[in-house]
């Protein structure tokens, strides 16, 4: 099952050189809603009410360096795979004046890596997929961006590349700990979670804070976190508006994951000593970001930039180290892929329509668009955290969490999201009301396909503002389990015949993990070692 979810986007995108051009459009669509339904069969299969690791498959692959095909997917990883297979149809439906089989197979080989990448728990094997999201992405910027497509591509390549060589050192590192530790090289992340890592408080050259470091500038880097974000705003205003959506929605998130999945359960102690500094970081770039976005005049650079401020909320949720932060932090990572999918394709399907993003060609859009200027009012209301829509959840969890852990960086976070207001609707304003231009009154509102795009987005917006319990329920156990025991961490495999008994250990009562979290903080002053 999981890894059909992997290879079917990558034969099926090879299988496009062999189809006539006339075919390739509705070949690729057909395609990709056929791994979007294959993404559905987990709904079947997953047990909801256990944080174990389930639907595992594990063959050795080169058995002297511990290293397995070795897949699963948990509460964590549930719904980043069913993001990207769901916004595979809709990134072939917005690329529709695209007739080359190269295209479409680079979007689909984007689709399965990034899959492969939320699947695996063999260190070795995520590495593998984690980069070789760089070579899809890369092409699609340097062969269908725009007018600056070479210097974007490079900077991202080299940005991207260079700082998941620290986390290929923390990775090997952690391997061959654990075969001082457990006896044998291992390569899985189970395994990691059993090691026990040198940590000393206020020193550099210890285990834990160099592994821990290495793996942050990983993800830093990828989320990305202020100041290793300058790669991110060029990358998105040169991709075509397939890759932009793919690079916002869950390129991104891959760094997010890394947070949850490695960071923060591997290196604990160091986390809470120096979340400080993430969370310095965090709110920085999101006011940084903010003002930036509203000085921008180029309409997806500003998407972008808000894009960067956003995602900020993350870091601000996991490290505030209470269970309303992590929900709030991990949903956050889903309305984002939500909000900033549907911007990128309003923005994509006017610059098809004009050959413009200078906002100041734009004004009174409302008049010839209306449909357009509600779908992007509703995600613009969604992207300033409007109650009843999806950003209002992510972002009030992660400022009560935030809130709750003690109170000192939530007032940043609240100044992030006024700035997002107003930087969101003066966009709006400008490009959608006032007098119309002349040159714009002929440009037609949405179509048939425009509407196929934009109507699943709009109506995740709503229905993750007001059912939020029908995503929570998915990852719920992971994320109180992590929530609750992130100072020692561990995940086993599902156990259809053990579930009733280690379940009922590890599902923590919400109000219990927040009031007994001081409980789980080290004593830092004692100079005691993790």
């Amino acid at each position: 099952m999981l890894s059909s979810l992997i290879f079917s986007p990558i034969i099926l995108g090879a299988s496009f050189f062999f189809v006539p051009k006339k075919y390739l459009k509705p070949t690729a669509l057909g395609a990709s809603l056929l791994c979007f339904f294959l993404s559905l069969g987990l709904f079947c299969f997953f047990d909801p009410s256990t944080a174990h690791l389930q639907m595992v498959q594990k063959i050795p692959l080169i058995p002297f360096l511990g290293m397995n095909y070795f897949l699963g997917v948990d509460g964590l990883s549930f719904w980043y795979v069913l993001l990207t297979a769901f916004l595979l149809p809709l990134t072939v439906l917005c690329s529709w004046k695209q007739n080359q089989p190269l295209y479409f197979f680079f979007l689909f080989l984007l689709c399965g890596t990034v899959m492969g990448t939320f699947l695996s728990f063999d260190s070795l094997l995520f590495f593998l997929f984690f980069d070789m999201t760089l070579i899809p992405l890369f092409f699609l910027i340097y062969l269908w961006g725009g007018k600056d497509r070479v210097y974007a591509a490079f900077k991202f390549l080299i940005y991207t590349f260079f700082a998941s060589l620290f986390l290929l050192a923390a990775l090997v590192t952690l391997m061959l700990i654990s075969k001082q530790s457990l006896g044998y090289l291992s390569a899985s992340l189970l395994d990691f979670y059993k090691l026990d890592l040198v940590f000393v408080p206020g020193g550099f050259l210890n285990t834990q804070t160099l592994l821990f470091f290495c793996c942050a500038l990983a993800f830093a880097v990828k989320t990305p976190l202020f100041p290793f974000h300058t790669w991110l705003p060029l990358a998105h205003g040169e991709a075509p508006t397939a890759g932009s959506v793919y690079l916002a929605a869950v390129v991104l998130k891959m760094g997010t994951y890394g947070w949850f999945r490695l960071v923060l359960p591997l290196f604990p102690a160091a986390s809470l000593y120096y979340s400080p500094v993430l969370l310095f970081l965090a709110v920085l770039g999101l006011i940084y970001a903010s003002l930036v976005a509203f000085a921008q005049t180029d309409l997806k650079k500003l998407v972008a930039y808000s894009s960067v401020a956003h995602i900020a909320f993350v870091p601000i949720g996991i490290f505030a180290f209470n269970v309303y932060g992590m929900f709030g932090g991990f949903y956050q990572t889903l309305t984002h892929a939500v909000s900033s999918a549907g911007l990128f394709l309003i923005v994509g399907l006017l610059y098809e329509r004009t050959h413009t993003r200078e906002m100041g060609n734009y004004g009174g859009l409302s008049k010839s668009m209306p449909w357009c200027a509600i779908v992007f009012f509703i995600i613009t209301l969604s992207s300033i955290a409007l109650p009843l829509t999806a950003g209002f959840v992510s972002e009030f969890l992660t400022l009560l969490g935030s809130y709750l852990s003690g109170g000192k960086w939530v007032w940043f976070a609240v100044a992030g999201v006024v700035l997002s207001a107003v930087y969101m609707l003066n966009v709006f304003q400008k490009v959608f009301l006032g007098e119309e231009k002349t040159n714009l009154k002929s440009l037609g509102d949405l179509n048939r396909r425009e509407l196929a795009i934009l109507i699943p987005i709009v109506l995740l917006v709503f229905l993750m503002g007001v059912f939020p319990n029908l995503f929570f329920k998915y990852s719920r156990a992971s994320l109180e389990q992590l929530s609750a025991n992130y100072s020692n961490y561990q995940l086993k495999v599902y156990m259809p015949d053990e579930q009733k008994k280690e379940d009922i250990e590890l599902q923590s009562d919400l109000s219990e993990v927040l009031f007994q979290k001081d409980s789980k903080r080290l004593d830092f002053t004692s100079g005691e070692k993790f």
